[in-house]
C-alpha cells in the first residue's frame, strides 16, 4: 500500500524558515469551479468568514497586487484601487497566474509567490484570532494569525470587499 506523500508548498517552506506558527489542513480537491473557495471551506469545515481567497489584480500605477477577502464576499475593485493608491484596478487573466505568482488557479497563496507583490487583506480578517488562506496548492489550506500574515507578507489591511 502506497503512503500518500504530504504536500509541502513554497508558502509552508517560507513559514517554516521564518519560524512562523501555522496549521496546515489537507483536503481532496476535485478541481476548480465556481465558488471554489466556499467548497474548500465546506471541505475543511471552516466558516466562510475566516476562509480567505487570494486574488491577483493589476493597478494602473502600482502594477501587480494581491487581494485577500473572505470566500463569501467579492472584491470591490474601486475600494482596492483607493487602498492601493491606484485610479483603476482590474483582475489579471487566469493565464497569467502561474507566471506571475508560481501558483495555479485554486492554489494561489498570498505567501511565497515568485515575487513579493503589494498585498491587501480585507480588514474583517482582524476580527478573528486566526484565518485560513491557501497553502499554495489545491488540497492544502493554512490556518494563520492575521498578525503573522502581515509579518510574512507585509500586507495592509483595509475595506476591499463589496
Amino acid at each position: 500500500m502506497k503512503k500518500k506523500k504530504e504536500i509541502v508548498t513554497n508558502a509552508m517552506r517560507l513559514l517554516n524558515s521564518s519560524k512562523t506558527e501555522y496549521e496546515a489542513l489537507f483536503y481532496e480537491a476535485d478541481g476548480v469551479g465556481d465558488n471554489f473557495g466556499m467548497q474548500i471551506a465546506d471541505l475543511t469545515g471552516l466558516p466562510y468568514e475566516i476562509s480567505f481567497k487570494t486574488l491577483v489584480a493589476r493597478g494602473d500605477k502600482t502594477g501587480v497586487m494581491v487581494a485577500c477577502i473572505s470566500v463569501n464576499n467579492e472584491v470591490d475593485l474601486k475600494k482596492l484601487a483607493a487602498v492601493s493608491k491606484n485610479k483603476k484596478v482590474e483582475m489579471i487573466h487566469v493565464k497569467e497566474l502561474l507566471s506571475l505568482t508560481g501558483y495555479i488557479r485554486g492554489g494561489v497563496s498570498p505567501i511565497g509567490m515568485k515575487k513579493k507583490y503589494p498585498t491587501y487583506v480585507d480588514d474583517n480578517a482582524l476580527k478573528y484570532e486566526k484565518i485560513a488562506v491557501s497553502a499554495g496548492a489545491c488540497g492544502a489550506t493554512l490556518i494563520i494569525r492575521p498578525c503573522d500574515l502581515k509579518k510574512i507578507t507585509d500586507c495592509e489591511f483595509g475595506d476591499i470587499k463589496k
